[in-house]
């Protein structure tokens, strides 16, 4: 009934009218999602007739009040099939600014048409293959990226933005020839980067190296949803550049992991929304080059080195750690260098394993990053040894039993998902330097099994990789108790059938292969 009063009116009405009978329909199916079959060809009319409407010269809330419904009506993939036209992609795209040449964003009052059109088109295009297919014909990513030009640096148009990148993150989704259009010839990843400038409004110290201001207000709620938007862009810009990386991208994928780091030391209008922000920066930053992640720590500014200093021997006992990490003026320093953004992925890392769920979505990114980080930069691995494995002092309990991250952590070596137990032991391995026997002494024999087994490491050694040869101290507690660990070893059958040390057994099996290879 709704559908056929707004198409008759919609048919044969005036502007008033027609404006008044789809902002009610509009109000009315606001929350609808899911539409009844059998008034599915009136939808399909009324979606022609609003086409229609929007060809003709109508006030700009008129026009407000036909996307609105239109974009409901798009929720529903049958009803676009036989409105999906060229001819009807060009209106929107009319519509939403995307087919000026010219500096055409000075009339506010046509702000809310440009919103609805390009969400109009975002549900256009992630629902019908036919508007997939014409987007790649009108050249749609290289009009978003103009569109984006135009108002990169003017703050009060965020609702523009923030569905120009909605839009370019489907196409994208949806297109591996968008990616690399976007990625090459339409300078994708500088312009997408500026716009996270824009939306967290740094302020260069250096190079590399941006200003934060730890008594700033928290991003706005538009500000934090374009940035989202824009790192699920970047995101798909990159998903391949660690794969292709050329030497003369090093500067700019260091300027974006730069503008990451940022993003990981401000915080959104709500606890959700700043996860939400983080994680999509952990999701980018996993497709950066790992050689340009060194930007993530920088040297102390002036202010930093300031002589206010705290070991963390000195905080409560439950976060301490080795004294080589210090806070200074509430940063987190190692070896004379800034921390925090490691910190930070190291605590992002530790919620997520927290929340108990979904640990192959949310939590092995983190893992894998911090995992790449620690293999390819000493001092982020020497720090994160310190924070996740610091000298043992508590012997007696089982390594998985316990509130510490390295418990947590160990437990999740026998997780049942594959591969979610997998990244723990490659974390806990590299930290470790993937030497078998400092394995063994956080983890225990059991936890890491899987692990040694997957490397052929059960009879102790190390692994492939190399690492700088810096001193790792026992402590007078695990000294004492490091004898009992001589209980649990690793142990195998000799050629008799009897059971010896997994070590021994090899040895005797070597000299039998030898035996038998000098022999007719």
């Amino acid at each position: 009934m709704d559908e056929e009063r707004a198409l008759y009116i919609v048919r044969a009405g005036e502007a008033g009218s027609i404006e008044r009978v789809l902002r009610d329909y509009s109000d009315k199916h606001r929350a609808t999602f899911k539409f009844e079959s059998t008034d599915e060809d009136k939808r399909k009319k009324l979606c022609e007739g609003i086409f229609k409407v929007l060809l003709k010269d109508i006030p700009t809330t008129c026009q407000v009040s036909c996307l609105e419904v239109l974009r409901i009506l798009s929720r529903d993939k049958k009803v676009l099939v036989p409105v999906t036209t060229k001819e009807n992609m060009q209106i929107l795209l009319r519509l939403a600014k995307l087919n000026e040449s010219d500096d055409s964003l000075e009339k506010v009052s046509e702000f809310p048409v440009i919103v609805e059109s390009l969400k109009c088109l975002c549900n256009i295009v992630f629902n019908s293959q036919m508007a997939q297919q014409l987007s790649l014909e009108l050249n749609l990513a290289a009009k978003l990226c103009n569109l984006l030009r135009k108002c990169k640096d003017r703050k009060f148009i965020n609702d523009i933005k923030c569905f120009d990148l909605r839009l370019l993150f489907v196409l994208s989704l949806l297109h591996t020839d968008i990616r690399s259009q976007l990625r090459y010839e339409l300078q994708g990843l500088p312009l997408l980067t500026q716009i996270l400038e824009s939306a967290f409004s740094i302020k260069w110290t250096d190079e590399y190296e941006s200003a934060i201001d730890r008594n700033g207000p928290p991003l706005s709620p538009q500000e934090t949803d374009c940035a989202i938007e824009a790192l699920k862009a970047l995101f798909n810009v990159t998903v391949d550049s660690w794969k292709v990386h050329k030497e003369g991208d090093s500067h700019q994928f260091r300027v974006m992991a730069a503008v990451l780091r940022h993003c990981l030391l401000i915080v959104g209008p709500t606890e959700d929304k700043t996860e939400e922000l983080h994680s999509n920066a952990v999701n980018l930053l996993s497709n950066v080059p790992v050689s340009c992640l060194d930007v993530l720590i920088c040297p102390l500014t002036h202010e930093e080195t300031a002589p206010e200093a705290t070991t963390l021997d000195e905080l409560p006992s439950d976060k301490t750690a080795e004294k080589e990490t210090v806070l200074k003026n509430n940063t987190m320093v190692y070896n004379g260098m800034n921390m925090e953004a490691i910190h930070v992925l190291l605590s992002f890392m530790e919620k997520r394993i927290d929340k108990g769920s979904s640990y192959r979505e949310g939590l092995t990114p983190v893992l894998s990053l911090l995992t790449e980080c620690s293999r390819a930069h000493r001092n982020i691995r020497k720090f994160l040894k310190d924070q996740v494995l610091p000298p043992l002092r508590d012997v007696t309990n089982r390594p998985e039993v316990g509130s510490t991250v390295r418990n947590k952590l160990v437990r999740l070596m026998t997780h049942v998902d594959l591969g979610v137990k997998q990244i723990a032991a490659e974390f806990l391995f590299v930290l470790c330097k993937e030497r078998v026997d400092s394995l063994l002494k956080y983890t225990g024999y059991g936890n890491a099994a899987g692990l040694l087994a997957a490397r052929g490491l059960l009879a102790g050694g190390r692994g492939d990789n190399w690492y700088s040869e810096d001193e790792d101290t026992d402590t007078e507690e695990y000294k004492n108790a490091k004898p009992k660990e001589e209980l649990l070893k690793p142990m195998g059958l000799k050629p008799d059938g009897t059971i010896t040390p997994l070590e021994e057994a090899l040895n005797q099996y070597s000299v039998i292969e030898e035996t038998s290879s000098d022999t007719d």
